[in-house]
């Protein structure tokens, strides 16, 4: 799976969690960048990554990321 291919699929994730059709996240996207990304929501963005993927994350990397091109490079590690 190539990287705009996982992006493609954490966008429709993102739309999904935050129930807002217009949202478009880039790898340099960060929690800031999303007015409702919160704790919980955050839990629930990693909780359906790792449904989509079919991986789990280690809690090193959930409390290391620092945006969206870390998650993709995560998935990209736990499914390639």
């Amino acid at each position: 799976m190539t990287n705009d291919e996982i992006l493609r699929q954490v966008n429709e994730i993102f739309r999904d969690v935050f129930d807002d059709a217009d949202i478009t996240v880039t790898e340099e996207t960060t929690a800031e960048d999303i007015e409702d990304w919160d704790s919980l929501t955050h839990i629930t963005l990693i909780g359906e990554v790792e449904a989509a993927f079919g991986f789990k994350f280690g809690m090193k990397d959930v409390l290391g990321m620092k945006n969206v091109g870390e998650m993709l490079e995560i998935i990209q590690k736990n499914i390639g």
